[in-house]
C-alpha cells in the first residue's frame, strides 16, 4: 500500500484501523480544544494562565489545520472510481472534485474553525464545538443534523437560487441607492454601505443606521421592502421543502432514546383499521399503557393524538428498535386489507417472524420477567399454522370468526348479538385467570365453578394448561382441575389475576 492509499485509508475510510486511530486522535484534539475555550474565559487578558492557554489553543488550531488540509487532499471525487480520463481531464477532475468536497457544509465548518488562526477571526474557534454533531452514538437511525447537511447538499441548487436573488437584489439596490444618495446622505459613503443597507432592508431588520432621504431613495427602498417580504417567502419555501424530513426524524430518536416500557406496539396499521383503535382504547387506560403504531407511512393527519406514531419498517429486523419492541408487553400484526389475504398473511407472517428472530437475540429480551407477546391477525385459515411456526403466541382468524358468526346465527337466531355483546368491552366480556390460591386443589370443575361464583359472580365455563395451551370449554363437572390451571370465564370486567 502507497503512502497516498494509506493516507485516504486514514483520513476516509471507516473500515480502516487507521481510521479509527485518526478518528480517536481527532476527537482527543476536539475534547481538548473545547476545554481550553471553556477555561479561557477565567483567566485574565494578558496574564501567564491566558498565555498558556494561546499557545495551546494555536497548537491546537495547527494541528486541526494539517488534519483538514490531508483529509481535503487525499479525497478521492468518485468520478475517477468510474470512468477512465486523460492525465488533463483526471488532473481537472481532482482539482474540482477536491474543491466540492472543501464546499461540503461539514467540511466548511472544520474550515471555518481553522481560520481562527487569524487573530482578528478568533471567534471563530466556537464553531469547533459544531464538529460534535458528527458522532453516531445519540442518533442510531436517523442523526437529525447530519440530515440537515444531506439536505443541504442534495438541494444545494435551490438554496444557490434563492441565495442568488438575495445577493442581486442587494447588489442591484444597493448600488442604486448608493448612485442616488451618494451626493446628498451623509450616512452613505461608499458602496459597502448601500450594500449593508440593501441587505438590512431585503431581511426586514431594519436596523435605522442608514436611511434614504430622497424621493427616489425611498422608492429604491419600498421596492426593496416589498422584494424583501417575495424573497422570505422563497427561503422559507426552500427551507420548509428540504428540511422538514429530516427535521421529523428526531421523533424516531425521540421514542428510541426515552424510557417506553410496557407498551402496545401495533405493527401494519392503516387507516382503515381505526376501528381497532377504539376498541384497544375501551379496553386500555391509555395513561397507564401507550400504544405505539409503527408502519413505514408518515403519521396519517386524522391520527388522534394519544397514539404515538413511529415510521419504520417491521419486517427489518435492524429498525424494530425504533419501537422499543424489546419492552414492550404486547405486538399486534395487523394484515392489509389493500392487498390479497394471501400477501397480507406472507407479510404478516414475515412481520411475526422478524420481530420473534430480533428478540430471541435481544438482551433486554432475555431480561424479562414475562416474555413479549406476538398476536397476528391472519385473513386466510391456512396460513394459520405459518404463523404460530412464526412465532405468534395467538393466532386471529378474523374471516372465519365473521363467516362462522354469520353462518352459525342463519341457523340460531339471537347468537350473533349474544356473541357480539361479550367480545364488547363493559359486557359480559371472556377472560383468562389464573386460580385463586384460596382454592383447595385438586377439586372438580364443578365446585371450581361454583366457589368462584360464589366468591365474585363470574362463571367459569372452561380451563386452560398454560403449558400446551390446550383449552377446554365446559368440560365434564367431574373433571378434575389441577393447581397451575388457567380458568376461562364470562364477567363484566376482570375479577381473577391475570397470567
Amino acid at each position: 500500500m502507497s503512502a497516498r492509499d494509506f493516507l485516504h485509508a486514514a483520513f476516509h475510510d471507516p473500515r480502516t484501523h487507521a481510521y479509527r486511530v485518526v478518528e480517536s486522535v481527532v476527537w482527543t484534539l476536539i475534547i481538548l480544544s473545547i476545554a481550553v475555550l471553556i477555561a479561557e474565559p477565567f483567566f485574565p487578558d494578558g496574564s501567564r494562565g491566558d498565555q498558556v492557554l494561546q499557545r495551546i489553543d494555536q497548537v491546537l488550531l495547527g494541528l486541526f489545520a494539517i488534519e483538514v488540509s490531508t483529509r481535503i487532499l487525499t479525497y478521492r471525487p468518485p468520478e475517477l472510481e468510474v470512468f477512465k480520463k486523460p492525465p488533463l481531464g483526471r488532473l481537472r477532475t481532482e482539482v474540482f472534485g477536491r474543491i466540492r468536497f472543501a464546499l461540503t457544509p461539514m467540511m466548511l465548518i472544520d474550515i471555518l474553525t481553522v481560520l481562527a488562526l487569524v487573530p482578528a477571526l478568533r471567534g471563530l474557534r466556537a464553531l469547533r464545538l459544531l464538529r460534535l454533531l458528527r458522532t453516531k452514538r445519540f442518533f442510531r437511525y436517523a442523526n437529525p443534523f447530519r440530515g440537515l447537511m444531506h439536505a443541504f447538499e442534495e438541494d444545494r441548487l435551490l438554496f444557490a437560487f434563492a441565495f442568488s436573488v438575495l445577493g442581486v437584489e442587494t447588489i442591484l439596490g444597493g448600488i442604486s441607492l448608493f448612485l442616488v444618495e451618494r451626493s446628498v446622505n451623509l450616512e452613505i459613503d461608499s458602496v459597502a454601505d448601500g450594500l449593508w443597507w440593501a441587505l438590512v432592508t431585503i431581511t426586514t431588520v431594519g436596523f435605522g443606521d442608514i436611511t434614504p432621504v430622497t424621493t427616489l431613495g425611498r422608492v429604491i427602498g419600498g421596492v426593496m421592502m416589498v422584494g424583501g417580504l417575495f424573497t422570505l417567502a422563497l427561503f422559507a419555501g426552500v427551507i420548509g421543502h428540504s428540511l422538514l424530513h429530516a427535521v421529523l426524524s428526531i421523533r424516531e430518536e425521540q421514542f428510541r432514546m426515552s424510557g417506553y416500557v410496557n407498551h402496545i406496539v401495533v405493527c401494519g396499521y392503516e387507516m382503515g383499521s381505526g376501528m381497532l383503535l377504539e376498541v384497544l382504547s375501551s379496553e386500555i387506560d391509555l395513561e397507564e399503557q401507550r400504544i405505539v403504531l409503527f408502519g413505514p407511512y408518515e403519521r396519517p393527519r386524522q391520527l388522534a393524538p394519544e397514539f404515538m406514531w413511529v415510521q419504520g419498517d417491521p419486517t427489518k429486523e435492524s429498525e424494530l428498535d425504533k419501537a422499543r419492541i424489546a419492552h414492550a408487553s404486547t405486538v399486534i400484526v395487523t394484515g392489509s386489507r389493500r392487498v390479497k389475504p394471501q400477501q397480507a398473511d406472507a407479510t404478516t407472517i414475515l412481520t411475526t417472524f422478524t420481530i420473534r428472530s430480533a428478540l430471541t437475540k435481544s438482551p433486554a429480551a432475555k431480561n424479562r420477567k414475562k416474555p413479549v407477546r406476538i398476536i397476528a391477525e391472519i385473513l386466510d385459515s391456512e396460513n394459520v399454522q405459518h404463523a404460530r411456526a412464526a412465532g405468534s403466541d395467538e393466532v386471529i382468524e378474523t374471516r372465519r370468526v365473521g363467516y362462522s358468526l354469520l353462518a352459525h346465527t342463519v341457523v340460531y337466531p339471537g347468537v350473533a348479538d349474544a356473541t357480539s355483546r361479550m367480545v364488547f368491552g363493559g359486557h359480559q366480556n371472556l377472560y383468562v385467570g389464573r386460580m385463586p390460591e384460596s382454592l383447595e386443589v385438586p377439586a372438580t370443575f364443578d365446585q371450581v365453578s361454583q366457589q368462584i361464583h360464589a366468591s365474585s359472580g363470574c362463571l367459569v365455563i372452561g380451563v386452560r394448561d398454560p403449558e400446551t395451551g390446550e383449552e377446554q370449554v365446559n368440560p365434564p363437572r367431574d373433571e378434575l382441575i389441577t393447581s397451575g390451571m388457567e380458568l376461562l370465564y364470562l364477567a363484566s370486567q376482570p375479577c381473577l389475576e391475570s397470567p
